[in-house]
Protein backbone atom coordinates (compact mmCIF):
# COMPACT_ATOMS: atom_id res chain seq x y z
CA UNK A 1 0.00 0.00 0.00
CA UNK A 2 1.04 3.86 -0.60
CA UNK A 3 1.90 5.56 2.14
CA UNK A 4 0.29 9.02 0.83
CA UNK A 5 -1.05 8.22 -2.71
CA UNK A 6 -5.20 8.00 -2.71
CA UNK A 7 -4.89 8.79 1.25
CA UNK A 8 -7.22 11.13 2.85
CA UNK A 9 -4.82 13.67 4.90
CA UNK A 10 -6.08 16.57 7.06
CA UNK A 11 -3.24 19.17 8.14
CA UNK A 12 -3.97 21.65 10.56
CA UNK A 13 -2.09 25.35 10.09
CA UNK A 14 -2.08 25.20 6.13
CA UNK A 15 -2.39 28.89 5.20
CA UNK A 16 1.61 28.80 5.50
CA UNK A 17 5.05 28.06 6.58
CA UNK A 18 5.48 24.29 7.31
CA UNK A 19 1.65 23.65 7.15
CA UNK A 20 1.58 24.42 3.39
CA UNK A 21 4.61 22.91 2.53
CA UNK A 22 3.19 19.82 4.44
CA UNK A 23 0.37 20.52 2.35
CA UNK A 24 1.56 20.45 -1.54
CA UNK A 25 4.44 17.64 -0.28
CA UNK A 26 1.31 15.50 0.06
CA UNK A 27 -0.53 17.07 -3.17
CA UNK A 28 2.58 15.95 -5.10
CA UNK A 29 1.89 12.54 -3.81
CA UNK A 30 -1.26 11.80 -4.43
CA UNK A 31 -3.06 12.36 -1.08
CA UNK A 32 -6.39 13.72 -1.32
CA UNK A 33 -6.16 16.92 1.36
CA UNK A 34 -8.43 18.59 3.88
CA UNK A 35 -7.10 21.68 4.99
CA UNK A 36 -7.58 24.27 7.55
CA UNK A 37 -6.42 27.12 8.82
CA UNK A 38 -7.58 30.22 10.32
CA UNK A 39 -5.92 32.52 7.88
CA UNK A 40 -8.73 32.18 5.23
CA UNK A 41 -6.56 34.32 2.30
CA UNK A 42 -3.40 31.98 3.29
CA UNK A 43 -5.71 28.97 3.04
CA UNK A 44 -7.45 29.12 -0.14
CA UNK A 45 -4.05 29.82 -1.46
CA UNK A 46 -2.76 26.96 -0.28
CA UNK A 47 -5.72 24.92 -1.61
CA UNK A 48 -5.28 26.57 -5.30
CA UNK A 49 -1.89 25.46 -5.61
CA UNK A 50 -2.61 22.11 -4.24
CA UNK A 51 -5.50 22.04 -6.98
CA UNK A 52 -2.95 22.81 -9.79
CA UNK A 53 -0.64 19.93 -8.39
CA UNK A 54 -3.73 17.63 -9.68
CA UNK A 55 -5.17 17.27 -6.16
CA UNK A 56 -8.55 17.00 -4.34
CA UNK A 57 -8.25 19.80 -1.89
CA UNK A 58 -10.99 20.63 0.62
CA UNK A 59 -10.22 23.62 2.84
CA UNK A 60 -12.32 24.97 5.76
CA UNK A 61 -11.32 27.81 8.14
CA UNK A 62 -10.81 25.78 11.76
CA UNK A 63 -9.95 27.49 15.18
CA UNK A 64 -8.02 24.61 16.62
CA UNK A 65 -8.20 26.28 19.98
CA UNK A 66 -12.28 25.76 19.64
CA UNK A 67 -12.99 22.18 20.60
CA UNK A 68 -16.59 21.92 19.61
CA UNK A 69 -15.46 23.51 15.80
CA UNK A 70 -12.61 20.29 15.93
CA UNK A 71 -15.31 18.04 17.00
CA UNK A 72 -17.53 19.31 14.34
CA UNK A 73 -14.75 19.71 11.71
CA UNK A 74 -13.46 15.91 11.84
CA UNK A 75 -16.92 14.67 11.31
CA UNK A 76 -17.56 16.60 8.34
CA UNK A 77 -13.79 15.95 6.75
CA UNK A 78 -14.76 11.32 7.61
CA UNK A 79 -18.33 12.28 5.87
CA UNK A 80 -16.61 14.36 2.83
CA UNK A 81 -14.02 11.50 2.00
CA UNK A 82 -14.95 8.33 3.70
CA UNK A 83 -12.35 8.13 5.88
CA UNK A 84 -9.27 9.99 7.19
CA UNK A 85 -6.00 8.44 6.81
CA UNK A 86 -3.59 10.36 8.43
CA UNK A 87 -3.59 13.74 10.81
CA UNK A 88 -1.24 16.72 11.06
CA UNK A 89 -1.79 18.81 14.07
CA UNK A 90 0.81 21.64 12.75
CA UNK A 91 -0.96 24.51 13.74
CA UNK A 92 0.76 27.00 16.22
CA UNK A 93 1.79 30.96 17.26
CA UNK A 94 4.50 31.68 19.42
CA UNK A 95 4.76 34.16 22.21
CA UNK A 96 7.73 36.26 23.98
CA UNK A 97 7.68 37.08 27.40
CA UNK A 98 9.54 36.80 30.91
CA UNK A 99 7.53 34.83 33.09
CA UNK A 100 7.54 37.62 35.43
CA UNK A 101 5.91 39.95 32.79
CA UNK A 102 3.93 37.27 31.20
CA UNK A 103 0.00 37.00 32.67
CA UNK A 104 -2.31 34.33 32.87
CA UNK A 105 -4.11 35.42 29.82
CA UNK A 106 -0.97 35.32 28.16
CA UNK A 107 -0.01 31.55 28.92
CA UNK A 108 -3.69 30.80 27.79
CA UNK A 109 -3.68 31.80 24.51
CA UNK A 110 -0.85 29.66 23.44
CA UNK A 111 -2.05 27.19 25.53
CA UNK A 112 -5.03 27.16 23.80
CA UNK A 113 -3.69 26.58 20.41
CA UNK A 114 -0.25 24.52 20.67
CA UNK A 115 -1.08 22.32 23.06
CA UNK A 116 -5.10 22.22 22.65
CA UNK A 117 -5.26 22.16 19.27
CA UNK A 118 -2.76 19.32 19.69
CA UNK A 119 -5.12 17.41 21.54
CA UNK A 120 -8.78 18.31 20.49
CA UNK A 121 -7.55 17.35 16.74
CA UNK A 122 -6.28 13.73 18.38
CA UNK A 123 -9.05 13.15 20.11
CA UNK A 124 -11.66 13.98 17.13
CA UNK A 125 -10.02 12.40 14.41
CA UNK A 126 -8.77 9.00 15.97
CA UNK A 127 -11.08 7.18 15.86
CA UNK A 128 -11.36 7.44 12.45
CA UNK A 129 -8.04 7.02 11.56
CA UNK A 130 -8.71 3.36 13.87
CA UNK A 131 -11.60 2.99 10.99
CA UNK A 132 -9.46 3.45 8.19
CA UNK A 133 -7.53 0.85 9.14
CA UNK A 134 -4.13 2.50 8.21
CA UNK A 135 -4.11 5.96 10.35
CA UNK A 136 -1.16 8.08 11.23
CA UNK A 137 -1.04 10.68 14.12
CA UNK A 138 1.50 13.70 13.36
CA UNK A 139 2.28 16.01 15.90
CA UNK A 140 4.61 19.00 15.51
CA UNK A 141 6.15 19.67 18.68
CA UNK A 142 9.65 21.52 18.09
CA UNK A 143 13.25 21.86 19.50
CA UNK A 144 11.79 23.65 22.09
CA UNK A 145 10.02 19.99 22.72
CA UNK A 146 13.44 19.24 24.43
CA UNK A 147 15.43 22.38 24.77
CA UNK A 148 13.87 25.43 26.74
CA UNK A 149 14.48 29.17 25.93
CA UNK A 150 14.18 31.99 27.95
CA UNK A 151 11.48 34.66 27.20
CA UNK A 152 10.20 31.46 25.57
CA UNK A 153 7.97 29.72 28.49
CA UNK A 154 4.25 29.64 27.00
CA UNK A 155 5.97 28.48 24.12
CA UNK A 156 8.52 25.72 25.51
CA UNK A 157 6.25 24.58 27.82
CA UNK A 158 3.45 23.56 25.17
CA UNK A 159 6.10 21.67 22.92
CA UNK A 160 7.72 19.20 26.32
CA UNK A 161 3.91 18.92 26.60
CA UNK A 162 3.20 17.97 22.82
CA UNK A 163 6.01 15.57 23.04
CA UNK A 164 4.70 13.76 26.08
CA UNK A 165 1.20 13.39 24.97
CA UNK A 166 2.21 11.92 21.34
CA UNK A 167 4.56 9.35 22.67
CA UNK A 168 2.02 8.71 25.31
CA UNK A 169 -0.43 8.30 22.75
CA UNK A 170 2.24 6.40 20.48
CA UNK A 171 2.15 3.63 23.51
CA UNK A 172 -1.21 3.34 23.45
CA UNK A 173 -1.69 2.28 20.11
CA UNK A 174 0.89 -0.24 20.33
CA UNK A 175 -0.53 -1.76 23.59
CA UNK A 176 -3.69 -2.01 21.96
CA UNK A 177 -2.75 -3.09 18.66
CA UNK A 178 -4.68 -0.71 16.74
CA UNK A 179 -3.63 0.35 13.13
CA UNK A 180 -2.67 4.10 14.19
CA UNK A 181 1.11 5.30 13.90
CA UNK A 182 2.48 7.96 15.36
CA UNK A 183 5.00 10.43 14.99
CA UNK A 184 6.55 13.29 16.83
CA UNK A 185 8.30 15.97 14.90
CA UNK A 186 11.02 18.46 16.20
CA UNK A 187 11.83 20.86 14.08
CA UNK A 188 14.67 23.22 14.23
CA UNK A 189 14.62 26.76 12.63
CA UNK A 190 12.40 27.14 9.63
CA UNK A 191 11.78 30.50 7.86
CA UNK A 192 8.25 30.93 8.70
CA UNK A 193 6.52 34.10 9.84
CA UNK A 194 6.24 32.55 13.05
CA UNK A 195 8.40 35.37 14.97
CA UNK A 196 6.69 38.44 13.39
CA UNK A 197 3.36 36.82 13.59
CA UNK A 198 4.33 36.65 17.33
CA UNK A 199 5.03 40.16 17.17
CA UNK A 200 2.01 40.85 15.44
CA UNK A 201 0.13 39.74 18.28
CA UNK A 202 1.41 41.38 20.94
CA UNK A 203 0.63 44.48 18.94
CA UNK A 204 -3.04 43.42 18.31
CA UNK A 205 -3.43 42.74 21.95
CA UNK A 206 -2.69 45.84 23.51
CA UNK A 207 0.49 44.62 24.73
CA UNK A 208 3.62 47.47 24.90
CA UNK A 209 6.22 46.22 22.30
CA UNK A 210 10.00 46.98 22.86
CA UNK A 211 12.98 47.65 21.07
CA UNK A 212 14.70 44.24 23.18
CA UNK A 213 11.03 42.29 21.35
CA UNK A 214 11.98 43.64 18.28
CA UNK A 215 15.60 42.81 18.32
CA UNK A 216 14.32 38.87 19.25
CA UNK A 217 12.04 38.90 16.47
CA UNK A 218 15.39 39.99 13.68
CA UNK A 219 17.41 37.78 16.03
CA UNK A 220 14.93 34.74 15.06
CA UNK A 221 14.69 35.74 11.51
CA UNK A 222 18.25 37.03 10.54
CA UNK A 223 20.19 34.67 12.75
CA UNK A 224 17.56 31.05 13.73
CA UNK A 225 14.81 30.46 11.17
CA UNK A 226 16.98 29.70 8.39
CA UNK A 227 15.51 26.41 6.67
CA UNK A 228 13.17 26.44 3.95
CA UNK A 229 9.62 24.79 4.86
CA UNK A 230 10.00 22.64 1.89
CA UNK A 231 12.72 20.97 3.34
CA UNK A 232 11.38 20.75 6.43
CA UNK A 233 8.15 19.31 4.46
CA UNK A 234 9.93 16.99 2.63
CA UNK A 235 11.92 15.54 6.07
CA UNK A 236 8.49 15.18 7.92
CA UNK A 237 6.96 13.50 4.98
CA UNK A 238 10.17 10.86 4.78
CA UNK A 239 9.83 10.10 7.82
CA UNK A 240 6.19 9.28 8.16
CA UNK A 241 7.05 7.13 4.84
CA UNK A 242 9.58 5.06 7.02
CA UNK A 243 7.74 5.20 10.32
CA UNK A 244 9.89 6.71 12.40
CA UNK A 245 8.28 7.46 15.72
CA UNK A 246 10.23 11.16 16.06
CA UNK A 247 11.70 13.16 13.62
CA UNK A 248 14.14 15.58 13.98
CA UNK A 249 13.95 18.47 11.18
CA UNK A 250 17.53 20.59 10.46
CA UNK A 251 21.12 20.07 11.66
CA UNK A 252 20.06 22.66 14.29
CA UNK A 253 17.72 20.20 15.70
CA UNK A 254 19.74 17.02 15.56
CA UNK A 255 22.78 18.84 16.83
CA UNK A 256 21.02 20.45 19.95
CA UNK A 257 19.19 16.91 20.66
CA UNK A 258 22.86 15.50 21.08
CA UNK A 259 24.12 18.72 23.19
CA UNK A 260 21.35 18.69 25.54
CA UNK A 261 21.21 14.56 26.13
CA UNK A 262 25.05 14.95 26.69
CA UNK A 263 24.49 18.20 28.96
CA UNK A 264 21.16 18.76 30.58
CA UNK A 265 21.69 21.47 33.03
CA UNK A 266 24.76 22.87 31.63
CA UNK A 267 23.12 23.67 28.06
CA UNK A 268 21.21 26.79 29.93
CA UNK A 269 24.26 28.76 30.71
CA UNK A 270 24.93 28.24 27.18
CA UNK A 271 21.67 28.89 25.70
CA UNK A 272 22.48 32.64 27.96
CA UNK A 273 25.39 33.19 26.27
CA UNK A 274 24.41 32.31 22.82
CA UNK A 275 21.39 34.61 22.95
CA UNK A 276 23.58 37.41 24.58
CA UNK A 277 26.06 37.16 21.17
CA UNK A 278 23.61 36.70 19.03
CA UNK A 279 21.68 39.81 20.54
CA UNK A 280 24.71 41.72 19.96
CA UNK A 281 25.33 40.54 16.45
CA UNK A 282 21.99 41.78 15.23
CA UNK A 283 22.34 44.94 16.72
CA UNK A 284 25.84 45.29 14.86
CA UNK A 285 28.53 45.40 17.89
CA UNK A 286 31.47 42.76 18.17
Amino acid sequence: MSTFHGKVAAVTGAGSGIGRALALGLARRGARLALSDVDEVGLAETARVARTLGAEAEAARLDVADREAVKAYATAVAGRFGFVHQLYNNAGIAFSRSVLDSSYEDYERVFAVNLWGVIHGTKEFLPHLIASGDGHVVNISSLNGFMAQGQMSHYCTTKFAVRGFTESLRIEMLAANLPVRVTVVHPGGVKTNIASAALARARAAGLAVTGEDEVRERVYNEKLLKLSPDLAAETILAGVARDEPRVLVGNDARVVDVLVRAFPVAYQRAAVALGRRLTAAVRGRP
